[in-house]
């Protein structure tokens, strides 16, 4: 009984703990407050101020080219990481391993190792840092981890039925389409999702290859803000914003896998 209470009160401390800085955002995004824990009452005025035209043009730039480039970054990601999970699903075991291995290594690899790496090749290429830098950079670090939620899906398959596909005139082509896809599917919305998540949170390796035009993200912008002696009240909503957003895409995603096991 005691060691149950005990467990149960390290797990809230755990939880406490990680989600009390995002409940402090929240709460104080509803006051006018510039410092971050002077409450000075109830306002949506930061709200309002996020969305008025013409106020914190960088700001809404930097969060337009941040939600950009992660859906570019995410979708082409999710296209290359579900034929390369279907590439190494149908090599040897031998085969399989290695590319595996291969793949794990960006994943585990630092960013900033990454994003030095990236930078140098750009340099040798002669390629002009910027924004197609950056969505590539984005989609080389993506793409692994959509191999990773689609190559599980990939071997809880019954390889028989694409062949049975076969043996009843299907092409390559519609068996894919109607047996692998359909198979695949939530694995390719968990990593389209993980991808974009990935994307609008990197910094490390965006601040390697975003180049001196002027381009910035929302991770950027926050870092130049935080260097010049505070930040600006209106990321307070705007971090709220996107919080809500990606936990009720979380909601609905396990809502709908739920509904689908129990089928």
């Amino acid at each position: 009984m005691v060691k149950q209470i005990a467990a149960k009160c390290y797990l809230w401390f755990i939880l406490l703990m990680l989600y009390a800085p995002i409940l402090i955002i929240i709460i104080f995004s509803f006051t006018e407050s510039k410092v971050l824990g002077n409450w000075t009452g109830f306002s949506t005025k930061l709200y309002s101020s996020l969305f008025s035209s013409g106020a914190h043009h960088s700001l809404t730039n930097a969060l337009l080219n941040t939600l950009t480039i992660a859906l570019i970054a995410a979708t082409v990601s999710t296209m290359l990481g579900s034929i390369t999970a279907v590439g190494i699903y149908n090599m040897r075991s031998r085969g399989q391993r290695v590319l595996g291995l291969i793949n794990n290594i960006p994943i585990l690899n630092g960013d900033i190792i990454t994003g030095i790496s990236l930078f140098l090749l750009f340099v040798a290429l002669g390629i002009s840092q910027g924004y197609l830098t950056v969505v590539l950079a984005h989609i080389t670090f993506c793409t692994p981890y959509v191999v990773l939620c689609v190559l599980p899906r990939l071997k809880q398959m019954n390889s028989n039925i694409y062949e049975a596909a076969l043996d009843l005139g299907a092409t390559p082509m519609q068996a894919f389409r109607k047996v692998i896809l359909p198979e695949i599917k939530p694995g390719m919305i968990s990593g389209f999702l993980l991808a974009l998540t990935i994307s609008i949170d990197d910094f490390a390796v965006t601040v390697f290859t975003i180049g001196n035009e002027g381009l910035e993200t929302l991770s950027t912008y926050i870092y130049a803000d935080a260097r010049k002696g505070g930040l600006t009240p209106e990321l307070r909503p705007l971090a709220t914003i996107i919080f809500v957003v990606i936990l009720a895409l979380l909601l609905v995603v396990n809502y709908r896998s739920g509904k689908q096991k129990k089928k």
